[in-house]
């Protein structure tokens, strides 16, 4: 096998860069166990999902009212910061949508989705943040359970009005965006951040290969036990 070794007489360019690789490299290989696949995992992101929601709800951040006026709603608990002089941020969390050709049923089982690109909240506060996404229009619905949906491209967001009741504060947005880092809350719009369904986690969750429009909208499959208080929750907050 033939040796690779490295010279000596590397330039000062490559003497800056070098160390800039590998530190890169070490944070790629510290990030993928932390999103290492098991079903575990994903009933364990759903079940944080449900308990921020609740808390934002019940600090009055995200109101009640939208809620229930909702066509979705996305939940992505603990979105980190990462990189060393290169920055960017990761995370997943699940969407659940009204069920019904108007969107006027019962809430879906949720399906999971990954966020990249985020600046807007992880400059805030810290290195870790909670986002709340709803999503108000059709459109952006189309837009989401497309995939690869760019915020402030694909669909039109904004930073959500909060407080107790939002009734006739609401513009067109397609989707209203809330976030809390080191729990300091702020509406933060997250324009360029890209929403990709999780099919990997799709599949473990439910046991078979499903798109993020046949969990959410087509009814396919029944909420597990770790969807259940994300499910339940949404369901309470439906006006009957």
């Amino acid at each position: 096998m033939q040796q690779i070794t490295l010279s000596s007489k590397c330039t000062p360019i490559a003497r800056v860069t070098l160390p800039w690789f590998l530190a890169i490299g070490v944070m790629l290989v510290s990030i993928v166990p932390a999103w290492g696949g098991s079903k575990e995992k994903d009933e364990e992101t759903l079940k944080n999902a449900a308990t921020v929601l609740q808390q934002m709800l019940d600090d009055k951040n995200v109101p009640s009212d939208l809620i229930a006026k909702a066509n979705c709603v996305m939940v992505l608990p603990n979105v980190k910061k990462f990189g060393v002089g290169v920055g960017g941020s990761g995370g997943r969390g699940p969407i659940s949508c009204r069920l019904g050709k108007d969107f006027k049923g019962k809430w879906s089982a949720p399906a999971l989705y990954t966020v990249s690109g985020v600046s807007a909240g992880l400059q805030v506060g810290g290195s870790s943040t909670d986002f709340v996404l709803l999503i108000m229009a059709e459109k952006g619905v189309e837009a989401v359970l497309k995939g690869k949906t760019k915020l402030g491209r694909d669909a039109t967001a904004a930073a959500g009005p909060s407080g107790a009741t939002t009734a006739g504060s609401v513009g067109g947005s397609d989707i209203l965006t809330y976030g809390r880092a080191k729990g300091l809350f702020a509406g933060m719009s997250m324009g360029g951040a890209t929403l990709d369904p999780d099919a990997e986690a799709n599949n473990r969750l439910y046991g078979k290969a499903l798109s993020a429009r046949e969990i959410v909208r087509g009814g396919a499959v029944h909420v597990t036990s770790g969807g259940q208080p994300l499910a339940s929750l949404l369901n309470s907050k439906t006006k009957k």
